[in-house]
């Protein structure tokens, strides 16, 4: 569910025309709904309640710092996986002891930052990051908290590109040698082991791979137990998918969600973290464009609008399906239209649909992608020098612009022009 309806014609985002937003800020632009980010918080936050637990939101789904503030004000915690969003995080408020550092390729300034800033655990990928932390913690005087991140060799299920948990990514330390690792982990200065990590993938449909991960993570867990170490904690990634389009069967519920996880690891007393972004971004947020042209091919109709592949490269990157609809709502039995719905920039990899049904719409209309809160504005760029588009947030009856258009000065004049030329 979301909070993107129809309202007497016309596209509401909760009680703000999309029109009437559109005619102030220009298109396109990023639009996000609060109701709909706290609503799918509070779902996953309440799926755990009866487990002592943490939702870590994963930042790297949507950044703006408007987004952060409003969840972590709800209580949410924050995983982050660059220096950048460990500021950004900060930046915003959120208490160092709801932050987790994760990712493959943490350095020693990023790793030195985050424990002199304060952090809740690093999530530790290798062994050559936990020496690496253990040298700079120890540098400092100081204990680093973490979690060790098994792959347990579970196909997930999911897109190639974007599955983390099969022996062949590049994510974790393999299920098969952790008590290895973990010995090491006990032997080094500076470290402090408090549990497990694994995440298996992102926009999984079925919670048969969770299930699979997460038994292994149960019995992993018992047996670190038995040789000695203190598991407190179970970090257990993200990665529950969203309905791209209505026509498709929803995927699992976060109550289906937290029931599994009390079922497989609630006997352990461990505190439970997870790591949801697409869930609760993805439908939060939707891509208003513009019709700039509707062009007549030899066989086909093509949709080009004035957003373009920089802005929303999902479709580009991963054949990605994002509904599709307009502003003003179709006539009731008005036969659909079929495109090809296209971007302005010079590559033909600048297309979002192929062979598209939809409402007919003409040059001057606007249109919609639905669910691109997660991963839209935070991959796009400024390909063909084209401006980061703004991001606009709805509360109730109001909006705010979260991140204004740069000009093409502004853009520009970041260039430096050395002194030879």
């Amino acid at each position: 569910m979301d909070h993107f309806l129809y309202n007497e014609g016309v596209l509401h985002a909760e009680d703000v025309s999309v029109a009437e937003i559109a005619a102030e800020v220009g298109t396109p632009f990023y639009l996000y709904s609060t109701a709909t980010l706290l609503r799918h918080f509070t779902l996953f936050d309440e799926a755990l309640g009866s487990m002592p637990h943490l939702v870590c939101y994963a930042m790297k789904a949507a950044s703006n710092q408007a987004i952060l503030r409003t969840l972590a004000d709800a209580g949410a915690g924050m995983d982050v996986v660059s220096g950048g969003e460990y500021a950004r995080a900060k930046a915003v408020g959120v208490p160092s002891e709801r932050i987790v550092f994760s990712g493959v390729g943490k350095t020693h300034q990023e790793i030195h930052d985050a424990l002199t800033g304060g952090l809740r655990q690093f999530n530790v990928e290798s062994e050559p990051e936990m020496e690496a932390i253990s040298e700079v913690a120890s540098s400092l005087g100081m204990e680093a908290p973490v979690t060790i991140r098994v792959n347990p060799d579970v196909d997930a299920r999911t897109h190639a590109k974007i599955a983390t948990g099969k022996s062949e990514n590049k994510f974790g330390i393999p299920i098969s040698r952790a008590r290895e690792v973990y010995a090491m982990a006990a032997a080094l200065p500076g470290i402090r082991v408090i549990g497990i990590d694994v995440h298996i993938g992102s926009q999984l449909t079925d919670l048969a791979p969770f299930e699979a991960a997460y038994k292994k993570v149960a019995d992993l867990t018992e047996m670190l137990r038995s040789e000695g170490h203190d598991i407190q904690r179970l970090d257990l990634g993200g990665g529950l998918g969203i309905p791209y389009t209505r026509s498709n069967e929803a995927p699992p519920l976060p109550t289906d969600y937290g029931a599994l996880i009390e079922r497989t690891v609630g006997h352990l007393g461990c505190e439970i973290e997870i790591e949801p972004g697409r869930l609760i971004a993805g439908n939060a947020g939707i891509l208003v464009t513009r019709v700039i042209y509707v062009k007549s091919g030899e066989d086909r109709n093509f949709l080009i609008l004035d957003a373009a592949m920089n802005d929303l490269i999902r479709p580009a990157m991963y054949e990605a399906h994002h509904d599709i609809i307009p502003i003003v709502e179709a006539t009731p039995g008005a036969e659909p239209a079929t495109y090809d719905v296209v971007g302005p920039v010079c590559e033909s990899g600048d297309t979002f649909a192929k062979g598209r049904h939809m409402p007919e719409v003409a040059a001057g209309d606007l249109v919609a992608f639905r669910s691109a809160g997660a991963y839209g504005a935070v991959m796009s760029s400024e390909y063909n020098t084209r401006p980061l588009i703004p991001e606009v947030m709805v509360h109730g009856h109001q909006f705010a612009v979260i991140r204004a258009r740069p000009t093409f000065d502004e853009i520009i004049n970041r260039d430096t022009i050395p002194q030879w030329l």
